[in-house]
C-alpha cells in the first residue's frame, strides 16, 4: 500500500500546482476523518490501523473538485470508510473500493456541488497554484467537460461561450484543465501506473483491460455513428471515420478519470478478482462500461460506476473461472 501512495505523491503535487494549497486541505481533512473511522473500530479489538486506509483518504480526495466545502470531504471520507470497507469486516473483506464508494455517496448526494459549483480554473504560469490557497473564482465552464463540447457542435458550443480550444491536446495531457484534483493530469496519472506496475504493485492485465474495453468500445460507438453525432459531418469516408473516432477516443481517454480509474481504482487488491483469467475480464468489463456510461448517461463519471459495478461481480468471475477451470481439468 506504500508504494501506492508513493506513486499518488506527483498526482497531489500536481493538484497543488493547478489548483491551489486547498487541494492539500482537502487530502488532509479526507485522511484524517478516513483514520478516525477506522480506529473508532479497530481500537474495540486492540487492532492496528492499517496503511491502507490512508490510501482510501488519498485516492477519494483526488477524486474531489478543488473548492468541495470540507464537510462534504468529511462525509464522504466517513461513508466510504464506515460502509465500504469497515460494516464488512474491514481491510481485505470489503467487496466495493471504499474510496469509491464515498466518492458515489457524494456524487449522488450532492451532484451540483460535484459536477458545477465547485470546478475553478487551473492557475498557470511557472509557479501555478503554489502561491495560492485556491482559486475562489467558479469556473464560469464548469459542465464544459471534454465529453460536453465532443457531444456538441461549434455553433452550440460558441452560444454557450466556450471553446474547444480549452481542451487541446498539451491540456490534456499536461493537465491544465478544470477538473478534479488528481484526474486532469494524463502524463502523472500514467508515470505513476508505470511505478505501481513496475513495483509489481499492481497486476498489469487490470489496466491494460480498462484501456482495451475503453479504446475498443469508444472507437466502434463514434465509427459507426453511434456517438457524438452533433459533430459528424455528412459524407465522411471510411478513412476520414476511422481519423475521427481514434481522435474522439485519444481525447475521451486522457480527460476525464478513465486512466486514474485503470491504474488506481481497478487494481485495488481486494475487490478485484484473485485469478488472472477473471482479471482479463473485470478489466474489460470496467472499460466497456466506462465508455458507455460516459457516452449515453448523463453522468460524465463513467469510471467510477464502471468500477462499483464490475466489484459487485468480482467474485462470482473468480468463481465461474474457477469452476471451469475444474471442469476442464476432470
Amino acid at each position: 500500500m506504500q508504494r501506492v501512495l508513493y506513486a499518488l505523491v506527483p498526482i497531489i503535487a500536481s493538484g497543488v500546482y493547478f489548483f491551489g494549497w486547498r487541494s492539500l486541505l482537502v487530502v488532509a481533512v479526507a485522511n484524517l476523518v478516513a483514520f478516525c473511522c477506522e480506529y473508532s473500530f479497530t481500537r474495540r479489538e486492540n487492532q492496528p490501523v492499517t496503511s491502507a486506509v490512508f490510501v482510501t483518504g488519498t485516492l477519494f480526495a483526488l477524486s474531489l473538485p478543488p473548492m468541495l466545502p470540507l464537510w462534504m470531504v468529511a462525509v464522504g471520507a466517513a461513508f466510504g470508510v464506515v460502509f465500504g470497507k469497515m460494516v464488512f469486516g474491514g481491510f481485505g473483506k470489503n467487496p466495493f473500493n471504499p474510496a469509491l464508494t464515498g466518492r458515489a455517496f457524494i456524487y449522488i448526494s450532492f451532484g451540483d456541488y460535484m459536477t458545477a459549483r465547485c470546478w475553478t480554473h487551473p492557475f498557470d504560469g511557472l509557479l501555478g497554484g503554489l502561491l495560492h490557497y485556491a482559486n475562489t473564482a467558479a469556473d464560469a465552464v464548469t459542465k464544459a467537460t471534454p465529453g460536453t463540447w465532443m457531444k456538441y457542435t461549434g455553433e452550440q458550443l460558441a452560444s454557450a461561450g466556450l471553446d474547444a480550444s480549452m481542451f487541446s491536446f498539451d491540456k490534456l495531457v499536461i493537465g491544465n484543465i478544470a477538473g478534479v484534483i488528481g484526474g486532469t493530469s494524463a502524463i502523472l496519472v500514467l508515470a505513476g501506473g508505470l511505478y505501481l506496475l513496475k513495483t509489481k504493485a499492481a497486476n498489469w492485465r487490470l489496466p491494460l483491460m480498462v484501456i482495451l474495453g475503453f479504446v475498443l468500445t469508444h472507437f466502434l460507438m463514434t465509427f459507426f455513428g453511434m456517438a457524438y453525432t452533433a459533430n459528424a459531418p455528412e459524407g465522411m469516408d471510411m478513412a476520414a471515420r476511422a481519423v475521427r473516432a481514434l481522435r474522439y477516443t485519444f481525447t475521451a481517454g486522457c480527460a476525464g478519470s478513465l486512466l486514474f480509474a485503470a491504474f488506481f481504482y481497478a487494481t485495488d487488491p481486494v475487490s478485484a478478482p484473485k485469478t488472472d483469467e477473471a482479471r482479463w475480464i473485470y478489466g474489460f468489463e470496467i472499460g466497456v462500461l466506462s465508455s458507455l456510461i460516459g457516452l449515453f448517461t448523463v453522468w460524465p463519471a463513467g469510471s467510477m460506476f464502471a468500477v462499483l459495478f464490475a466489484n459487485m461481480f468480482a467474485p462470482i468471475t473468480d468463481i465461474a473461472v474457477k469452476s471451469i477451470k475444474e471442469k476442464r481439468n476432470s
